[in-house]
């Protein structure tokens, strides 16, 4: 059986002449070309041989095979196909003819491969126009730049968006030369099938690599954060979590968890955390907690007194966005846009403090070295208290 070899292509699929050339250059070697694909190409082992390659374009992808035949008959074997490109070989002693002797000829075979590819980079400059756009609301829009990259959704996005302009790159290319092909061959100037590929084969090599390795980075990224993430509902005691509790804030006996408003999945979502992860914040929780003191009436006189508690923790890779993070989280949750109530403070525990009021609920904006916290609380304990825990709790990843 014979030796298959896979080698990245020296060039791009558009350039039928380097490609020709460098097809002959490895027959010589002793490598016969079998099949193409979008960034290799398959080989077999052989004694070398002096070899000629063409390749035709149709407008279908899957050439007649009257006419694989005719080329037959001309002394030109069909070896594969990609897309829309189909190459054919024949020995040199064979002295067989010319596939296309007139250019011009060759030019028109072009005509509507040209009209597809310039389609296909119309269609996507409107896409990265779209694309631009919502990258630009994501990163932009809230003025939150910090806290979307940090919760690592907005660069989900854009890693795929620098793919999808890699991809677009490489449509306009091919746009472009094949335009330019199809004009030089009206010129009656024929295609060069001893291009030289040398020149391309390095760069074209090292972008291939570069992108391989962007996408499998780009996977081992979204992997992390789909694995990593989960949502439980929260223990009756958090141990080392670095989450603020209701028990903690309200200190009372009686204390009791509320009732599940929503389960599914086995989780109670009145009564949950759930774990994230991202590179800027390799550690962040969420929670929503809710309970009740039976027999303490609530101060609107609806029913028991319930204090409801909400919070997200982050541990940054990098303490020195914790200030920008913590500005961002006071415009995310500043629905009403009045910025004076969000009023500054100064705690001997704390690099930053922020604190907000409302008839309904307090809000609490915090930082510490590495660590950024919020919290949202409605019920009836001090800015004091829900800030002491918070700092308490900070502490255990502030460094």
């Amino acid at each position: 059986m014979n030796k298959t070899v896979l080698k990245l292509r020296p060039a791009s699929y558009w350039r039928i002449g380097e490609h020709e050339s460098w097809f002959s250059d490895m027959a010589a070697n002793g490598l016969y070309i079998k099949r193409m694909g979008l960034y290799l190409a398959k080989f077999v082992k052989g004694e070398p041989q002096q070899m000629r390659y063409r390749i035709d374009v149709t407008p279908k992808k899957k050439m007649m095979q009257e006419q694989i035949d005719m080329y037959a008959d001309c002394g030109w074997d069909y070896v594969t196909s990609y897309n829309q490109f189909h190459v054919f070989s024949s020995l040199v002693e064979r002295n067989a003819p010319e596939i296309h002797t007139d250019p011009a000829e060759q030019a028109y075979t072009l005509k509507e491969l040209d009209k597809k590819l310039k389609a296909n980079a119309a269609m996507t400059v409107i896409a990265l126009i779209l694309i631009i756009g919502m990258l630009l609301a994501i990163w932009f829009l809230d003025r939150t730049p910090v806290l979307m990259a940090v919760e690592g959704s907005a660069i989900q996005q854009t890693i795929i968006a620098m793919l999808f302009i890699y991809l677009a790159y490489q449509s306009f290319q091919a746009a472009i030369s094949i335009r330019a092909l199809r004009n030089k061959l009206s010129e009656g100037k024929p295609v060069d099938h001893h291009a030289p590929w040398k020149k391309h084969f390095r760069r074209n090599n090292a972008v291939t690599v570069l992108f391989l390795i962007y996408t499998l980075l780009s996977l081992a990224f979204f992997a992390t954060q789909f694995i990593k993430k989960e949502t439980k509902t929260l223990p009756s005691v958090s141990g080392d979590l670095p989450i603020v509790r209701l028990a903690d804030i309200e200190r009372d006996p009686a204390f009791v968890r509320g009732a599940s408003e929503h389960m599914s999945d086995g989780v109670d979502w009145s009564n949950r955390y759930t774990y994230h992860w991202s590179l800027f914040a390799p550690v962040q929780y969420e929670t929503d907690e809710n309970g009740v003191i039976p027999g303490k009436p609530a101060a609107d006189g609806s029913g028991d007194y319930s204090p409801e508690l909400s919070t997200k923790v982050f541990q940054l890779t990098f303490p020195l966005m914790a200030d920008e993070l913590l500005s961002d989280l006071v415009k995310w949750y500043n629905y009403d846009n009045d910025e004076e109530s969000f009023i500054e403070m100064n705690h001997p525990e704390l690099d930053r403090l922020i604190v907000h009021e409302t008839k309904e609920y307090k809000e609490v904006f915090a930082s510490k070295g590495k660590a950024v916290m919020y919290v949202r609380y409605c019920g009836n304990a001090s800015f004091d208290l829900i800030i002491g825990k918070m700092a308490e709790k900070m502490e255990l990843i502030s460094k």
